[in-house]
């Protein structure tokens, strides 16, 4: 499916889909164990949980990526199994994030979709490159991850 973005007015939306022969099952293991993330994406270098248990609404995970300063992501929606999103900073510059999966006749759907919201988010525009870019790589290497030794 094409990507899709919008970055017209006060906010800024990119949305990727991807196909992924694995389990939905595995999917969400992997895509949920955000601790884990640097261990297959390089879009995020460090991934340090605030909390422990199972990811929840409330949830916070320090994330650093390539280029980036480090931010603090807060869990605000989960369906486990299927979705959650997350977010980060202030109103006047808001980052959102979500993570949808559904299953198919060859494995899983997933859908990526970032944000920037507020007042500021004019001013991230110079950076809409390098979000298509993250939002990008992140559904790749998630394919890829899933798809080595999923056994489907």
């Amino acid at each position: 499916m094409p990507a899709k973005d919008d970055f017209r007015g006060k906010a800024m939306r990119y949305t990727t889909t991807v196909a992924i022969d694995a389990a939905p099952q595995r999917v969400w293991e992997v895509l949920s164990a955000v601790e884990s993330w640097p261990t297959w994406t390089p879009t995020v270098t460090t991934a340090r949980r605030l909390d422990e248990g199972p990811l929840r609404v409330g949830s916070r995970t320090e994330l650093h990526q390539p280029k980036q300063p480090s931010r603090v992501w807060t869990v605000t929606e989960l369906v486990p199994g299927e979705f959650f999103a997350w977010t980060s900073g202030p109103r006047l510059l808001r980052l959102d994030a979500g993570h949808r999966l559904r299953a198919d006749d060859e494995g899983t759907v997933v859908t990526l979709d970032f944000a920037v919201r507020g007042a500021l988010a004019f001013f991230a525009r110079p950076l809409a490159g390098t979000i298509r870019e993250f939002v990008d790589t992140e559904a790749r290497s998630l394919k890829a991850h899933c798809e080595h030794d999923s056994g489907v």
